[in-house]
């Protein structure tokens, strides 16, 4: 395996890399293991692709596993993930409820010889949060890593995962707004991009080129950008009005909505399909359904872009937001979770609420070109000072350092 540490101190200076290995020494010889519901598609699977590597790297011994369900099962997480993120829909119902439970039992059960000798478990999001119940007498410490945003969460769902959720010896939230009140340590650790990854390396400008030429999107006038899964949460019918509040004021403007389906995401295509009927054959509206492991792709439509947007109404963080300003691209994103952290108000980006307001910021920056550069600029280091996966590295170690810590003053 190439060794990368060395470009990351080279890129971002020689302080970066001494400290991760500081921390790893103390984490010598221990067993990590971290569990998630799949290998490709969505923000967490990106970042574990590549966190796990790093950590091999510094010399620890870390696994990644996933979790293995049935339809019904990832019914029923999709709709926790939905009323957790402050959604009004039904409650699962029994059923669904037995399916979860029954499922993280089996894979309790398949995982057991792993989980029970590892000495760090991260378990990601909801979809594995029950495994906890299957180890009483587990040698390690657990921590529950929760990417979605919990600011608002159904109260019904919550409760039923909160008894769980207390089993663990840690939980981790992006932001303090989603940190709940736990009987447990509560780190906050926001994602991370690796500027190192297919989707974000610098790409030869005739590749970008050629992207946009096999998608057949002309990059002699302006593209608006959002590369999203096909997610209510994402809000691509709103993009689509604000991309046609924006075109009245410059016809020439074309719209890109470009993403993958994810195994544990069932809504995605019947999103997918009112997406399609909201775009009604413009053929300025480009819809791409991507294949998972597009990194280059997308990192050349990024590239090639006037405007990104990510017009969320509700986000966990957001790492397209990242991976945009990472490029130096002007972005406006809807005003909740973990974009927040990312975009300054007129510093580093634009927030918005409505898709009249994403129209009206888009209609600014294509008519104020070198105030977008100084914004884009401004995100540009804005990233590169908080959210690179070096920094995230050294929160995952720091974490696993003070429950080491807490473990050696306890006994």
């Amino acid at each position: 395996m190439a060794k990368t540490l060395p470009i990351y101190e080279a890129m971002l200076g020689e302080n970066t890399v001494a400290p991760l290995v500081e921390l790893a020494q103390s984490l010598k010889g221990a067993k990590i293991v971290h569990i998630n519901s799949t290998k490709e598609g969505g923000g967490v699977a990106e970042i574990l692709m590549k966190m796990v590597p790093l950590m091999q790297e510094l010399g620890l011994d870390v696994q990644w596993e996933t979790i293995q369900g049935d339809p019904l099962f990832f019914q029923c997480t999709k709709l926790f993930h939905n009323l957790l993120q402050g959604e009004n829909l039904s409650v699962p119902s029994f059923a669904h409820l037995k399916s979860y439970e029954k499922t993280n039992a089996e894979n309790a059960a398949v995982l057991k010889n792993l989980l029970a000798d590892a000495d760090f478990v991260f378990i990601h999001d909801p979809q594995p949060l029950a495994l906890i119940e299957h180890f009483p007498e587990r040698k390690g410490k657990w921590f529950w890593r929760c990417h979605i945003d919990l600011s608002s969460p159904s109260k019904t769902v919550w409760n039923y995962l909160k008894k769980q959720v207390e089993l663990y010896d840690g939980s981790i939230f992006s932001l303090r707004d989603f940190a709940q009140k736990l009987p447990h340590p509560i780190y906050i650790i926001p994602p991370s991009i690796d500027p190192l990854s297919e989707k974000n390396i610098e790409l030869e400008e005739k590749e970008i080129q050629n992207v946009y030429l096999n998608f057949k999107i002309d990059r002699g006038r302006p593209v608006l950008l959002q590369v999203s899964r096909f997610d209510r949460f994402k809000d691509p019918i709103g993009v689509i009005q604000s991309y046609r509040i924006a075109k009245k004021a410059d016809p020439s403007l074309q719209l890109v909505l470009a993403g993958s389906g994810a195994d544990d995401d069932p809504e995605g295509t019947a999103v997918l399909r009112q997406v399609e009927k909201a775009a009604a054959n413009d053929p300025d509206i480009h819809i791409l359904l991507l294949p998972p492991t597009s990194h280059r792709a997308i990192n050349a439509l990024q590239r090639g872009a006037s405007i990104v947007l990510q017009k969320s109404i509700r986000e966990g963080f957001g790492l397209t937001v990242s991976e945009a300003l990472w490029k130096s691209k002007p972005v406006i994103g809807g005003n909740c979770g973990g974009i927040r952290l990312q975009i300054i108000q007129g510093e580093t980006g634009f927030l918005v609420e409505t898709p009249e307001e994403a129209g009206e910021k888009i209609g600014f920056l294509l008519n104020n070109p070198r105030f977008a550069e100084e914004l884009a600029s401004r995100g540009k280091q804005l990233v590169k000072d908080k959210f690179l996966i070096t920094r995230h590295l050294k929160d995952y170690l720091s974490a696993m350092s003070l429950q080491n810590k807490k473990t050696t003053e306890n006994r």
